[in-house]
């Protein structure tokens, strides 16, 4: 069979919806680099996702003919780090803006960072806020004046490059969006590296911050003030190739060659350098003392997290088999804290190997048989309405709690349910009722009613609930009765663990 991704071309990952960013904003650039790119990895566009954020540049799924999705604020990276676990085989992009990156995200963004997830982070620096509308963001320089900062801004502002170094990231690089050449390599090289990779984008806002990048993309000043990083070539930049850095102890300096300095005194750039000291010296390079690099700052080799992951995974079955999510659940001891009972924390540490009275005694070391493993396993699916449950005794909100007590007392009844005057559940009147409002109490039994006591607007079920779904929930909450109502919220069965257990005996015989 003929293989599909080599005849595919930029149209392929072209989407129909309309593109919609401002007239003349950077973030065009980044999309068609984009679309140019990922025809010649080779690899199926059904096996690409692309996770954003929240920003303008997170509306970049939609228009990607992959895979998207549009998560929320800052939590893309940790969104596409559970793809990448579930599915490592998907091949995931990260795209982000300073903003959604680096102030909601900013934690999200170091811990993907320093596990190495296999996947690739771009990230839209505009230095502003463009979707809400021109606030200062983490990358805007001290003193810029926005609808937030009037004054100017105060704070120190975060280069994103010397984050992801100092993040521990194994590719590291920067590119700007008018440089659409050297975008595209850099994200070619991006989709190539194993491991997280990261690319800052210079990219410009012309509505909220036009201009922010112009000493370094304009063709009059680009060459002058930007130094192209090239993997074992000395430090080289200028319109003439005629300047380059050295180092003057711990500190780059710009030089011009000739007069005694040649291309042997300039610093020579190794990306693949596994201490990242080099990477972040090259970041902290600053406008206008210095050019800015574009390129790769790092990249070295790192196993990654998923692959170390499924490596635990697997020597876990080795060690000990496979899993049993059941027999997990029931490992230890568990115990129900009722609502409201006042109890303290210490109080709970000395009942906490107590069974709870509403769930079944199963303990740590189970053994169940296969068939009767299939059996209890299929209550997950049998319907309570294959039980034979009783009926409820049913009272009106009305009745007085003497009236209310005697029949409890001679049907020996653990609840009575309490009804609308259109026979709708309103409510249960319990003994825990009796026993936590009505014992040791001055209450006059022939005038209160039991609406005033009863847990209005209780937990129920229909018919056709699992069975064990009945019994989590009176696990999980502590519930001695549920009532089973019909389509027209009027109770028909009462649900307690007592005729459950009675009834279900019969039900897997």
């Amino acid at each position: 069979m003929a293989d599909s991704t080599a005849t595919m071309t930029r149209k392929d990952f072209v989407s129909d919806q309309e593109v919609r960013w401002c007239p003349g904003c950077g973030d065009y650039a980044i999309l068609a680099q984009m679309q140019r790119v990922l025809p010649e990895l080779g690899i199926p566009k059904e096996q690409m996702v692309f996770v954003s954020g929240i920003g303008c540049s997170s509306r970049f799924p939609y228009y990607m003919n992959t895979y998207g999705i549009h998560s929320i604020h800052g939590r893309a990276p940790t969104l596409a780090t559970g793809l990448k676990v579930a599915n490592p085989d998907l091949h995931v992009w990260v795209i982000t803006g300073d903003g959604d990156g680096l102030s909601i995200g900013g934690n999200h963004l170091l811990h993907l960072l320093r596990r190495n997830v296999n996947l690739n982070i771009i990230l839209f620096n505009n230095r502003i806020y463009g979707l809400t509308k021109g606030q200062y963001s983490p990358t805007s320089l001290p003193g810029h004046k926005t609808k937030s900062s009037p004054m100017g801004s105060i704070e120190q502002s975060f280069n994103p490059t010397s984050v992801a170094i100092g993040a521990e990231a194994t590719f590291v690089a920067r590119t700007a969006d008018r440089n659409t050449k050297h975008l595209a390599e850099i994200l070619r090289r991006a989709a190539e590296h194993k491991g997280t990779s990261f690319v800052e984008v210079y990219q410009n806002c012309n509505i909220f911050n036009d201009g922010a990048w112009l000493h370094v993309t304009e063709a009059e000043t680009k060459d002058d003030n930007t130094l192209i990083l090239e993997d074992g070539e000395p430090m080289i930049f200028g319109k003439d190739r005629d300047k380059g850095i050295r180092l003057n102890g711990l500190d780059p300096e710009v030089v011009t060659l000739g007069n005694g300095i040649s291309e042997e005194d300039l610093l020579v750039h190794d990306e693949a350098h596994e201490s990242p000291a080099l990477g972040y010296l090259l970041s902290r390079l600053d406008y206008p003392r210095h050019p800015l690099p574009f390129g790769v700052f790092r990249r070295i080799k790192r196993p990654t997290y998923e692959e170390q992951l499924m490596a635990q995974g697997k020597q876990a079955r080795e060690d000990r088999g496979d899993g049993d999510l059941a027999k997990l659940f029931h490992s230890g001891d568990t115990w129900i804290v009722p609502e409201d009972s006042g109890w303290k924390p210490e109080d709970l540490r000395a009942v906490a190997t107590e069974p709870s009275p509403s769930t079944p005694d199963i303990g740590p070391n189970i053994d169940v048989e296969e068939e009767e493993k299939d059996e209890l396993q299929s209550l997950m699916v049998k319907s309570i309405s294959k039980l034979d449950l009783p009926d409820p005794e049913i009272v009106s909100a009305e009745t007085t709690l003497d009236v209310a007590v005697d029949k409890m007392q001679d049907k020996n009844l653990g609840c009575l349910v309490v009804t609308t005057e259109d026979s709708k559940l309103a409510g249960i009147f319990a003994q825990g009722d009796i026993f936590s409002q009505v014992v040791g109490k001055e209450i006059d039994l022939n005038s209160t009613t039991v609406g005033s006591l009863m847990t209005a607007d209780p937990t129920s079920l229909k018919r056709s609930a699992p069975i064990g779904h009945v019994l989590h929930l009176m696990a999980l909450h502590g519930f001695r009765h549920i009532p089973i109502v019909d389509d027209g919220g009027r109770p028909v069965k009462l649900a307690s663990f007592k005729a459950i257990l009675k009834s279900v005996g019969g039900l897997l015989d």
